[in-house]
């Protein structure tokens, strides 16, 4: 799933699917920060889907790269980048097809052109 390398605390009881999509033409920097032992941290290019999974009550905070630093730019509640069921399969569909396609050699392939297609 989506936490592999650091997933939520073993004593969360419940979960949510979340979304973010950068559509800056900046990288990004997404962080949570507001749940207690446990720490998420992931770089969002220009135009990336970022799908992952955290507890209802996490906070999303976006950082802007600029050079040798990064300014807090948003903080968005993780319910509102909750994803249904139909949705997850879709995103999670997709980000499989594209990494396939990157280890085969093809990175043209977009996120949107594949979900598009599915």
């Amino acid at each position: 799933m989506a936490q592999i390398f650091d997933p939520l605390p073993s004593d969360s009881a419940s979960y949510i699917v979340c979304c973010y999509v950068n559509a800056t033409s900046r990288i990004q920097v997404a962080r949570i920060t507001n749940i207690p032992n446990w720490y998420f941290e992931r770089v969002v290019f220009p135009g990336q889907r970022l799908v992952f999974e955290t507890l209802p009550e996490a906070m999303l905070e976006i950082h802007c790269g600029m050079m040798a630093s990064a300014i807090l730019s948003d903080t968005i509640p993780c319910e509102s980048l909750k994803i249904f069921e139909g949705e997850r399969e879709a995103a999670f569909g997709a980000e499989e097809q594209r990494l396939e396609l990157l280890n085969e050699g093809r990175p043209e392939s977009s996120p949107e052109a594949l979900i598009a297609s599915s």
